[in-house]
């Protein structure tokens, strides 16, 4: 029987609110060591951001970053999958849309993320990238 995404996700995303400042989003990143987190207004799922996203959304243009919102640098077409869906579905998913991370949602409200990290990890523990995912950061 196929893997549901409940047994491979990450529980507890990092949550922002839209008007939340750039530079608070980045700090966040840095301190829990991760490179997305979900925006959320009213429990319900927005957009997601990643490092990248404010490096090339909004670093990357002139101004003074840290007026900006991360509601002007997520991506608020996210992609979801529910805590139920079959890992192959995420898989395929992932592969179809060249995405790195997916929200798992229920019932509209963020409950966990998985990742490439998680899938390789389930799929064979041994291989090159899930050994990068378990290793330590190197801050």
């Amino acid at each position: 029987m196929t893997a549901q995404v409940r047994e491979v996700m990450t529980l507890g995303p990092v949550t922002v609110a839209p008007d939340t400042p750039v530079t608070e989003v980045a700090r966040v990143m840095r301190d829990r060591n991760i490179g997305a987190v979900l925006v959320v207004d009213g429990g319900r799922l927005r957009g997601l951001v990643t490092d990248r996203d404010l490096t090339v959304r909004i670093l990357a243009e002139d101004g003074d970053a840290s007026a900006r919102t991360v509601a002007e640098a997520c991506s608020p077409n996210v992609v979801c999958v529910a805590p139920e869906d079959d890992l192959d579905r995420a898989v395929q998913l992932m592969r179809g849309r060249a995405l790195r991370r997916l929200p798992v949602v229920d019932d509209g409200q963020p409950v966990g993320m998985v990742t490439l990290g998680d899938v390789a990890v389930d799929q064979d523990p041994t291989c090159v990238l899930a050994r990068i995912t378990a290793a330590e950061p190197n801050l």
